[in-house]
């Protein structure tokens, strides 16, 4: 499956972003999702995950209650990640994945089979 993250963009701290991970080649539906992020000069990090049907998430502390990951199979095959009250720390390219190998919802990158591109993320103080 190939996966395409978009959404991104440039904006100031306390404003709302939503990114948009395409599928195409496979659908989704099996898969559980996640998005991850990666700033300058540090790790990758696990930023939200979302079980195949939607029905449970994860998210990493520093985005909980800010951000929200949603999917839609049946008609978008597409997954969303709406990020409200944008900080500057939360400056980054950030990159779709999904798992097709773990029964839960796993934060390390390596637990997920497909990777997309990312897309950039820059919020100002």
């Amino acid at each position: 499956v190939q996966l395409q993250a978009s959404g991104g963009g440039l904006v100031q701290a306390g404003d709302s972003l939503r990114l948009f991970c395409a599928a195409s080649g496979r659908t989704l539906s099996p898969y559980i999702m996640g998005w991850f992020r990666q700033a300058p000069g540090k790790e990758r990090e696990f930023v939200a995950g979302i079980s195949w049907n939607g029905r449970s998430t994860r998210y990493a502390d520093s985005v909980k209650g800010r951000f929200t990951i949603s999917r839609d199979n049946a008609t978008k095959n597409t997954m969303y990640l709406q990020m409200n009250s944008l900080k500057p720390e939360d400056t980054a390219v950030y990159y779709c994945a999904a798992d097709a190998q773990n029964a839960r919802i796993s934060s390390i990158i390596r637990g997920y089979n497909y990777l997309g591109r990312g897309t950039q993320v820059t919020v100002s103080s």
